[in-house]
């Protein structure tokens, strides 16, 4: 069975960068590349030699630190296709719906367009875990900076159909506190998103991350995921209409919360 360290490391002001290492295989790699330093603290710390880099997207955030750490340990660095013009270091490129073997464990690659043109969601299958990067947060979803209301909608609906409940959600950012706000402003009545909230603002509270998540739980409390529920598109206002213009709604709101 397939076999994972795994470690969440705070980069930045709020980004995580997630290195997972095969006891086993030796195998380390590193999901996004925020900045160079405290991943290279984590790697000095363990005696870990980084051999891959999986990059979720072009945004600055997610990728500064892709040249000082491939120099390091020569790792071969990994990403979206559709964005390989905007990002500087790349060895290989996936595709939607491409897989890939590094080391012991396969990866899928999954497009997930909205926030910028061409991202890519990496999941790992036999370990249960996927990397969302800035698509799908937990309790919430990156803005729309590259796509609109209807196509980060189609890619998180591809999420909620793809990745099994128990998969571990690990997301590009700790947002979570004010999702946990907003999520309740449009889903009041919703008792395990309140509990979640609670428990999310105890976590906080103690300088703990709440990344990562569960599918499960993102399905039962992130109103993103939610949009085709006729329960809270009424909530809103919105009773009958698409799923799109109920997302296009949330996100609007949650863009001035």
């Amino acid at each position: 069975m397939a076999n994972a360290d795994i470690r969440l490391i705070p980069c930045r002001s709020d980004n995580y960068a997630v290195l997972l290492h095969d006891p086993d295989g030796g195998t380390t790699v590193l999901v996004d590349a925020p900045e160079a330093a405290p991943i290279a603290a984590v790697l000095d710390e363990t005696g870990w030699s980084l051999s891959h880099i999986l990059i979720t997207h072009h945004h600055p955030d997610h990728v500064e630190g892709i040249a000082e750490l491939k120099a390091r340990d020569g790792a071969t660095v990994i990403g979206p296709h559709n964005e390989a013009s905007r990002i500087d270091g790349l060895d290989e490129l996936l595709s939607d719906g491409d897989s890939a073997t590094i080391g012991a464990w396969g990866v899928r690659a999954i497009e997930t367009p909205g926030h910028t043109s061409g991202p890519l969601s990496y999941w790992f299958p036999d370990l249960g875990v996927a990397f969302t990067g800035d698509t799908l947060f937990a309790l919430g979803c990156g803005r729309l900076f590259e796509g609109d209301a209807a196509t980060m909608w189609a890619s998180l609906a591809t999420l909620r159909q793809v990745l099994p409940d128990d998969t571990r959600i690990y997301c590009g950012h700790e947002y979570t506190q004010k999702n946990a706000e907003f999520a309740t402003s449009v889903d009041p009545d919703n008792r395990v998103l309140a509990d979640r909230r609670s428990a999310v603002e105890a976590a906080r509270s103690r300088g703990e991350p709440t990344v990562p998540s569960t599918m499960a739980e993102e399905k039962a409390t992130n109103p993103f995921l939610r949009a085709d529920d006729p329960a809270l598109a009424a909530q809103i206002g919105l009773d009958g209409e698409p799923p799109e213009a109920v997302f296009k709604e949330l996100r609007a709101r949650r863009d001035t919360f």
